[in-house]
Parts: C-alpha cells; structure tokens; sequence
C-alpha cells in the first residue's frame, strides 16, 4: 500500500498510516471552512432565537428558485461520484466529461442565484433593510464563492485526468463539492423556510 514518494510522481504521495495526503489536507481545509459557516450558522441561529420576528423577511426569498438550486447541486453531486467512479477505474476521459457536467451544475447554480439576487434586490430586499437579510447575502454569498472555487478546481482536474494525471484528485475535488453540497443543505431551510 505505500507507495514511494518521489519527485515528479504522478501517483498518491501516502502519509504513514496509509491515506493519501492529499486527503488529509482536503479534510483539514474543510475544517477550517466548517468553522466559517459554522459560526455564521450559529450566529444566526442565536439572532433567530432572540429575535424570531425578523424571519417573516424569509417570507420574500424565492423559496422554489431554492429548492431548485438544491436539485441541481444534489445532481452535480452525483456526476461527482460517477466521475469518481470512472477515474478510479482508468475511465478518464468519462470521468473529465462528468466533473464538466458538475461544472455546468455550478453554472446553472450561479445563475439561479443571480436571477434570485435580482429579483430581490428590485423588491427592495437588501442587505441593509434588515438582520435577516444581511444573513442572507453574506450566507449565500459565502457560500456561492464556494461554489465558484470549486468549480474552478474540478475544471483544473478534469484538465489534468482527461490525460490521465492525478486521477485521485477527482476524490478530493469531489469531497469539497459534496461539502458545498452539505452547507448548501443547511442554507436552504434556515433562509428559506424559516418563516
């Protein structure tokens, strides 16, 4: 199972107890980001309790543009796994076309959410009319420059395993796309139904 190290390897480099660094290091990065949204999570969750008024403002949000973005990150999570799939198994000019098709998921994502932005900033709906709405844009903000690093990650990847490079990195550009996934699972209902 351990492999060699060497400069200008295109394998895994493995730490000793067998796991790919480049894993580990994905897991540390996540922490780091769980510790951002976390707190934001917590910080809104800690206004909602003493102010549950100021969420009748989620009343305005476009709660099915929400559910549909969640469909759409849901796919892209799966095209993800079947990419991973493909990579391991040698497919790799499959499992470049499938982390393009999770990037045109990220597209459409972005897109969704700047048809939402607009809308509600014509309504009226802007950070500066209330708590609730600060949340809002700062949270899914945040969360759709996640959505655009990883983007740009995967087409980097699937560049690279399309010739057959660093096909693990699939694994790891899918675990941070499935935590954008998972941040966006909480979003949802907390900005969107929580009126």
């Amino acid at each position: 199972m351990a492999e060699s190290a060497h400069a200008g390897t295109e394998g895994p480099v493995y730490e000793s107890s067998g796991n790919p660094t480049g894993r580990l290091a994905m897991w540390w990065f996540l922490a780091s980001e769980i510790v951002i949204f976390g707190g934001l999570v917590f910080t809104y969750l800690l206004f909602l309790w003493r102010y549950p008024e100021w969420t009748e403002e989620a009343a305005h949000t476009l709660a099915n543009a929400g559910a549909l973005n969640t469909a759409v990150l849901l796919t892209s999570s799966y095209f993800v796994v079947l990419a991973h799939d493909a990579a391991h198994n040698g497919r790799f000019q499959k499992a470049a076309a499938l982390l393009a098709m999770t990037v045109a998921g990220g597209f459409v994502f972005l897109g969704v959410k700047a048809f939402e932005y607009s809308h509600e900033i014509h309504a009226g709906f802007v950070p500066s009319r209330s708590v609730f709405w600060s949340f809002y844009y700062t949270m899914t903000g945040l969360h759709a420059l996640h959505v655009i690093g990883g983007m740009v990650a995967m087409t980097i990847v699937a560049l690279a395993v399309r010739k057959g490079q660093n096909p693990q990195r699939v694994e790891y550009v899918g675990i941070y796309w499935h935590f954008v996934d998972v941040v966006w699972i909480f979003l949802f209902p907390l900005l969107y139904l929580a009126s």
